[in-house]
């Protein structure tokens, strides 16, 4: 369980410094770099602790699509970016993506812990 939540707090991290980029290159005040550096450093900190025990595919998968996800929400009510059709088409489309990887994992965890090999590392 902590290490879904290392993954949550990895994205978290992640759009917050994403989000911290782009209010900086608005406001032009470079304190916002500064955050970034660090939020985007923790963020992938965060992310290496998580993958001890989630598979690498659906810690990335999970990191970098719902950060996308909400990155381009947050994106369109702070900074008034417009979003299209075919933006809410391919933001969908990835949900659905992360589901399915994420769904997928569940025979494979089933069979490892059925022959006993691979320990508890990067067990879903």
């Amino acid at each position: 369980m902590i290490y879904w939540i290392l993954l949550a707090l990895a994205i978290a991290a992640e759009i917050t410094g994403t989000l911290s980029m782009k209010w900086s290159s608005v406001s032009d005040n470079n304190l916002g770099y500064i955050f970034m550096l660090a939020m985007i450093s923790l963020s992938y900190i965060l992310l290496s602790f998580s993958i001890k025990r989630i598979a690498l595919g659906v810690a990335y998968a999970m990191w970098e699509g719902i950060g996308i996800l909400f990155i381009t929400l947050f994106s369109v009510v702070l900074f008034d970016e417009s979003i299209s059709t075919l933006k809410i088409i391919g933001l969908t489309t990835l949900v659905m993506g992360i589901v399915l990887i994420k769904s997928g994992t569940g025979a494979k965890k089933t069979r490892r812990q059925q022959s006993g090999r691979g320990g508890d590392h990067a067990v879903v």
